[in-house]
């Protein structure tokens, strides 16, 4: 299947770190993953922390997935040489995770899917805004071209999010919106 992408650019983004304020006040960083600036020593475990305490709730088709196990697979299926990641530090906590996932059906160019997470106390503060156009930042540094994701279409607030940063409905169905944006 080929999806359909926006002809318009979305952007601009500015790739990785990023320091900012959130709408809290508090004091954070996205940075790339796997970057030499990381503020822990093991930026895997930290995320796995993370994904652990994720509140059931704030789960979306499927992912993350419940339990350390299963949390452990499903990081090292994205934390990938052909996968793109960053993370939003408060200090040394991982507080929230965005990746693009490479798409070979639409191969030889793949698209990316998306995918982002933040943990509850850190939600509604500006924070899924700054991952979401810092990955897309590094993501057409690294050549990206198109990106993809699907959202609940209850889930106004990620809907919202989506369209300010760029993307636009591509397909409709009944339980799941795709939304697409164009990086270069």
């Amino acid at each position: 299947m080929t999806r359909p992408y926006p002809d318009i650019v979305a952007g601009p983004y500015e790739p990785p770190p990023h320091p900012f304020e959130d709408k809290e006040g508090r004091a954070l960083t996205v940075r790339q993953y796997g970057a030499p600036d990381a503020p822990v020593d093991d930026e895997h475990e930290a995320l796995v922390e993370m994904y652990v305490a994720f509140d059931p709730e704030d789960r979306a088709q499927g992912i993350p997935p419940v339990g350390e196990t299963g949390v452990r697979r499903w990081l090292d299926e994205i934390l990938t040489d052909d996968c793109f990641n960053v993370v939003a530090w408060h200090g040394d906590r991982a507080v929230g995770h965005a990746t693009l996932v490479p798409d070979l059906g639409d191969a030889p160019d793949p698209a990316y899917e998306l995918a982002i997470f933040v943990l509850a106390d850190y939600q509604a503060a500006g924070i899924g805004t700054r991952l979401m156009k810092t990955l897309l930042g590094l993501g057409r540094e690294q050549g990206v071209e198109h990106v993809w994701l699907t959202v609940e279409r209850w889930n106004r607030p990620a809907v919202a999010l989506y369209e300010n940063v760029g993307f636009e409905p591509s397909e409709t169905g009944s339980f799941e919106l795709e939304m697409s944006a164009t990086l270069r």
